[in-house]
């Protein structure tokens, strides 16, 4: 993809170096915005191989408003392993607190659980929530199918008065569905972004969402668009994002889901991508 290529390139050009909680030092830019038409293909990075099983399995737990990493695991997803719930072990980047982290399976009330249930009290991932929450993505959900020319179709996850029992407070924090001639769009906002390895799964995971959301409306899938904030390539992955733009992106695949009957009853299974063809699949380090 073009539009991914070119933001890797702005940043390598353009970008500061600067600090962060990781330890590992990045280069940053302010502010990009991520734009590609789904008519074109399904946005799967080609320049190197992205495991869309992971993406898609995650969503599902997003979507599922579950916080339990055993999940993730038993599905051999191990997107979120090395973090876990602050109130189990509060944050650290050294390698015992980084250990007493991946041991754990409590992520707290993170992304998906804020879809689901905005304003509950959170008690943990095994127990359910004490007081009335707010379903947003049902609401989202209903009022596409109802009132398809709203302009407040929003879900949230960012809830200032949960983001100290987070495994980690959202980057990608809030979406918004539209519906202009007979298309949805989804257009997603983050505050924090790893280019070499968060954005690829970002924009297949909410490319996937829009997917879902316009088979549950029955609606032509229009554009996604993604307002990015801090965006920074880690300088320990300069060298391999470097080698891989240099190969030439290979024709985009695309995206079908066979038995669906509704986006809360969809298993990640019922996805599939065709036809994708990739480049082989780079190394990078995660920074913690």
């Amino acid at each position: 993809m073009k539009a991914y290529l070119d933001i890797v390139q702005k940043i390598l050009s353009c970008g500061f170096r600067k600090t962060n909680r990781t330890g590992v030092d990045a280069l940053s830019i302010a502010g990009v915005m991520f734009e590609h038409d789904m008519s074109e293909g399904f946005p799967l990075l080609t320049t190197r191989k992205v495991p869309f099983r992971m993406v898609r399995s995650e969503l599902e737990f997003f979507i599922r408003g579950m916080t339990d990493k055993e999940w993730l695991r038993e599905q051999k997803n191990s997107i979120w392993d090395e973090w876990c719930s602050p109130d189990i072990v509060p944050y650290g980047n050294d390698e015992e607190t980084k250990a007493k982290m991946m041991s754990e399976r409590e992520l707290g009330p993170l992304y998906g659980w804020q879809w689901r249930n905005f304003g509950a009290q959170y008690i943990a991932h095994n127990a359910q929530p004490s007081g009335q929450g707010i379903d947003q993505l049902q609401k989202l959900v209903q009022t596409l199918k109802t009132d398809p020319d709203n302009r407040r179709m929003i879900v949230s996850a960012w809830n200032p008065c949960d983001l100290h029992r987070m495994a980690l407070p959202p980057c990608h924090y809030c979406f918004q569905v539209t519906v202009i001639d007979g298309r949805l769009n989804l257009l997603w906002n983050q505050r924090s972004v790893d280019v070499a390895l968060g954005l690829p799964f970002n924009i297949a995971s909410y490319g996937c969402l829009l997917h879902l959301l316009a088979k549950e409306a029955n609606l032509s899938e229009g554009r996604l668009v993604g307002f990015l904030g801090d965006t920074h390539i880690y300088v320990n992955h300069i060298e391999a994002i470097r080698l891989q733009i240099e190969r030439e992106p290979r024709a985009l695949p695309q995206i079908k889901t066979e038995k669906f009957t509704s986006i809360f009853d969809w298993h990640y299974n019922d996805t599939v991508i065709e036809n994708y063809d990739p480049h082989p699949a780079v190394k990078f380090e995660i920074a913690v």
